[in-house]
């Protein structure tokens, strides 16, 4: 009768009860790691078209003050490069530009052709 009184206070998890668990976690791991990949790739992504937009409309400004694009990223007034971003102006004329950007840890590589071009991605 005493062995069946310190049963009943015995407190704890089965081996069979924690093995569930840890299947559990796992799964839901392997399912939100990828996602959370994903969603960082997409930000990154971000921040190059961002930066992109923001060399577009420093090169328009240029341009006013000038009466031509430039094909020199220094001469663009603006701190418009954001850290891991990779932005060229591939090439400049009087009349466009076409600029690509990209960033390190992204998984895209964008191109905008202005004047008033859209972002396009590949």
């Amino acid at each position: 009768m005493l062995k069946d009184i310190t049963r009943q206070w015995e407190k704890g998890f089965t081996l069979i009860e924690v093995m569930i668990v840890i299947a559990i976690i796992g799964i839901l791991a392997a399912i939100a790691i990828p996602q959370f990949s994903a969603y960082r790739s997409r930000s990154f992504n971000a921040t190059a078209q961002a930066d992109l937009r923001n060399a577009a409309t420093a090169q328009e400004a240029y341009y006013t003050d000038n009466g031509r694009y430039t094909g020199d990223t220094s001469l663009l007034v603006g701190n418009y490069i954001s850290d891991g971003v990779d932005l060229q102006i591939s090439s400049a004329s009087e009349n466009g530009y076409t600029l690509v950007a990209f960033h390190a840890q992204g998984n895209k590589t964008y191109t905008l052709i202005g004047p008033g071009g859209v972002i396009m991605g590949d």
